[in-house]
């Protein structure tokens, strides 16, 4: 039990900060904001959308009471989150190399997922 509670910790921490950053990025960050609107071909409003939806997932995974159907929405959206990001490297032409860290990120993802059940089961 002790194990799966580190494990659903720290994986999470990884999830929510990686995901807290990207929102911060997109917001402010001009590399990020070109790179999502030109390189990867994003609408402007997009970057926006993403940010606030990647804030409020953090928020529904963190924040203890959350209706356990409202928390698998938040782990659906970041698993179509870190999908779509992997495809849309590799449309990109960016290659394996670059598309390969959202990939980590969705194990890291399961990872939580899969620990989250064992300790509040």
């Amino acid at each position: 039990m002790k194990k799966n509670k580190i494990i659903y910790w720290i994986s999470t921490g990884i999830i929510a900060f990686m995901m807290l950053f990207s929102a911060y990025s997109y917001l402010t960050n001009n590399e990020m904001k070109a790179a999502l609107e030109q390189h990867l071909g994003y609408p402007f409003h997009f970057r926006i959308e993403l940010a606030i939806a990647k804030v409020i997932g953090v928020l529904v995974l963190l924040i203890p009471g959350i209706p356990a159907k409202i928390k698998e929405w938040a782990y659906a959206g970041f698993t179509f989150v870190f999908i779509s990001a992997f495809v849309a490297h590799l449309s990109a032409g960016d290659g394996i190399q670059h598309a390969i860290m959202p990939v980590i990120f969705l194990g890291i993802l399961a990872a939580s997922y899969i620990n989250k059940d064992k300790i509040h089961s």
